[in-house]
C-alpha cells in the first residue's frame, strides 16, 4: 500500500496466479481447480463460469417442516412416536378425539440419553451416592423447624365396651377415644434432645349411678385422661464421654378392677409422677459404664365420693430418690453382655397411711442380660434379676421376687415382624396388712403386611399380680389389629380384643369385649 507501483502490494514470486512446475506440466494455473467454487477468481481470469444445468441446488437455510405433528414443506412422513411396553397408547386425530398436544404426543417418544456427568459415569467423576431405601413409604414425614424434625399425629376411635367397669356383673356402654402425639428430635451432628408426649382420653356416652342408694363397685363417671410425656437430652463432653438427662411426666388413673379403687367413687382421681435422671456415660474401649441418678414425685388427687365428700388420698403420695449403675461389655458385632443394679428409697407424704401402717421402704434390683443386633434381623435386650423392697412397718412383710425385662424384635421374613415384651415391677397398694403388688407382663405381637398399605398384627398377652398372700390376679388379652393406609396422611384402623381376669377373690373375676373403629391422621 505503501508503494503505489504495479506489483508493489503482492510480489511477482508471491502471487497466487504465478505459473508452478505442478501446473505447468497440464497448462493450468493453481486457481483453475476453484474457479467453480470461487467466481471471484473466475472474473478475474476472464473465463467462462461452470453451467448449472444438471446440478442439484443447495440451499444455506434447509426446508422447515415438523417431523412429529404440524405442516412439513418436504411432505415427509410424520414419525410415530414409539412409546415403552406397557405405557397407553396415546389417541388418533379424528372425530371425537381432541386434537394431540405436544406434550402429549412426545410422552411416550424414548428420551434422549443422559449425559454421562448428570448419570455420574464420566470418568474421574466420584460416584454417586445410591438413594436410601424408603422401609416404610406410609410413614409419618414430618416437618423440619430449624434443626428440629417434628412429626404429629391424632387417633379418633369410636366402639363398644361389653364391660368398661371390668366388673363381675357386666354393663356395657358405647365410647370414644381421642390420642394426639407429638415427637421431636434434634438434627445435630453432636448432641441430641428428643421429646415424646402422647397422651388420650377416653369418654363413655353412658354413667353408672348406683342402684337403690346402694355403694357402688365402680364410679359414676368412668371418663378418664392418660398421657405420658418424655424429654431426653445427650450432651457429648468428648468422643467417649456423655452426659444423660431425662425429664418425665405420667397423668393417669387406677386400671379398672384394680383393688386400690374406692367403693362409692363419682369420678377416678388422677395420679401425677413427675421425675427426673441425671447421669454419665463413659466408655473404656470396649466396655462402657454409666452411672444416673433419679427422683421421681406422685400425687393423687383428691376422691369425691357419690355422696357429696371428698376425702384426701395424702397417704398414697410419695417421694423415690435412686441411683442406677450399669456395665456393659461389646463381646462382639451383635452381642453386648450388661450387668445393672439400682436402690431407692420412697418416702411417703404421711408416716402412717389410712390403715395406720408405715409404707416407708427401701429397695431395689439386680439383673443381667444381652442386646442382640443380628444384621438387624434380631434386635433388642433381654435380662433377668431379682428384686426386693423392705418396709418400715414390722408388720408388713419384705417383698421380693424373680424380675424379667426384654424389649426383641425379630424380623422373620420382608413381611412379617415379631415382638416380644417383659416388664416387671413392684407397686404401691392400699390393701390393709399387704405390703405391696409385684407385678409380671409378657407381651407377644406379630405383625404382618399383606400389602404394603394394608398391615394385620395379632396380640397375645399374659399378666400376674401377687398382692403377698392377700390375693392374686391373672390376666390375660387377645387382640386382632388392621391397618388400611390410604396414604401418608389418613390411616383407617380396626381393631378387636377380649380380657380376662382371674382372681382369687371371689367376685372379682371379670370378662369383657373392646371393638373399636377409627381413623388417624399425621403430619
Amino acid at each position: 500500500m505503501l508503494n503505489p507501483s504495479r506489483g508493489g502490494f503482492a510480489p511477482a514470486d508471491q502471487s497466487a496466479l504465478r505459473r508452478t512446475a505442478q501446473n505447468a506440466a497440464t497448462g493450468s494455473t493453481a486457481t483453475d481447480s476453484t474457479m467453480m467454487d470461487n467466481p471471484d477468481a473466475t472474473r478475474l481470469r476472464g473465463a467462462t463460469a461452470p453451467s448449472r444445468i444438471g446440478r442439484i441446488p443447495t440451499y444455506d437455510v434447509p426446508a422447515s417442516g415438523a417431523a412429529v405433528a404440524g405442516y412439513d414443506s418436504l411432505n415427509r412422513k410424520r414419525i410415530r412416536p414409539k412409546p415403552y411396553p406397557g405405557t397407553p397408547k396415546p389417541k388418533v386425530v379424528g372425530p371425537g378425539n381432541s386434537p394431540i398436544s405436544p406434550d402429549t404426543a412426545l410422552r411416550g417418544t424414548r428420551r434422549p440419553p443422559v449425559s454421562a456427568s448428570v448419570a455420574g459415569i464420566a470418568v474421574g467423576q466420584p460416584p454417586r451416592r445410591p438413594l436410601k431405601v424408603d422401609d416404610d413409604p406410609f410413614g409419618n414425614v414430618g416437618f423440619h423447624t430449624g434443626p428440629f424434625l417434628s412429626k404429629a399425629a391424632v387417633e379418633i376411635m369410636g366402639g363398644y365396651d361389653t364391660n368398661p367397669g371390668r366388673l363381675d356383673v357386666p354393663k356395657a356402654s358405647p365410647f370414644y377415644v381421642i390420642s394426639p402425639e407429638l415427637l421431636i428430635a434434634s438434627q445435630w451432628s453432636r448432641h441430641s434432645l428428643v421429646a415424646d408426649l402422647r397422651g388420650s382420653f377416653t369418654g363413655y356416652s353412658r354413667t353408672f349411678p348406683p342402684v337403690d342408694g346402694e355403694v357402688a363397685p365402680m364410679p359414676t363417671n368412668i371418663d378418664r385422661p392418660d398421657f405420658t410425656g418424655k424429654v431426653a437430652g445427650r450432651i457429648d463432653v468428648t468422643r467417649d464421654t456423655r452426659i444423660n438427662s431425662e425429664l418425665r411426666l405420667r397423668i393417669a388413673t387406677d386400671n379398672p378392677g384394680s383393688p386400690n379403687i374406692q367403693a362409692g367413687l363419682s369420678r377416678y382421681p388422677l395420679a401425677f409422677t413427675t421425675g427426673a435422671t441425671a447421669g454419665v456415660e463413659q466408655d473404656f474401649n470396649r466396655l462402657q459404664v454409666s452411672l444416673a441418678a433419679t427422683a421421681d414425685h406422685t400425687t393423687y388427687q383428691y376422691s369425691h365420693l357419690t355422696d357429696g365428700t371428698a376425702t384426701s388420698n395424702a397417704d398414697r403420695n410419695f417421694d423415690q430418690y435412686g441411683g442406677i449403675a450399669r456395665i456393659s461389655y461389646d463381646l462382639m458385632p451383635g452381642v453386648k453382655p450388661f450387668g445393672e443394679i439400682e436402690g431407692d428409697t420412697r418416702i411417703h407424704e404421711t408416716e402412717f397411711d389410712r390403715s395406720g401402717y408405715r409404707r416407708n421402704s427401701t429397695g431395689g434390683y439386680a439383673k443381667a442380660g444381652t442386646s442382640f443386633e443380628f444384621s438387624r434381623l434380631l434386635t433388642g435386650e433381654v435380662a433377668a434379676g431379682y428384686s426386693l423392697r423392705n418396709y418400715d412397718d414390722p408388720r408388713l412383710e419384705r417383698l421380693s421376687g424373680l424380675l424379667t425385662s426384654a424389649s426383641l424384635v425379630w424380623t422373620a421374613t420382608g413381611l412379617t415382624t415379631v415382638r416380644l415384651n417383659a416388664t416387671s415391677s413392684i407397686d404401691e397398694t392400699t390393701l390393709p396388712g399387704v405390703s405391696g403388688s409385684l407385678t409380671r407382663d409378657y407381651v407377644f405381637q406379630v405383625d404382618h403386611a399383606f400389602r404394603r398399605w394394608l398391615i394385620g398384627t395379632a396380640k397375645l398377652g399374659y399378666g400376674t399380680t401377687d398382692y403377698d398372700e392377700a390375693r392374686s390376679d391373672k390376666r390375660y388379652f387377645a387382640e386382632a389389629d388392621l391397618i388400611y393406609k390410604l396414604s401418608r396422611t389418613f390411616h383407617i384402623k380396626g381393631s378387636i380384643r377380649h380380657d380376662w381376669l382371674e382372681s382369687s377373690v371371689p367376685g372379682a373375676s371379670s370378662r369383657g369385649t373392646i371393638v373399636m373403629l377409627g381413623v388417624r391422621v399425621q403430619r
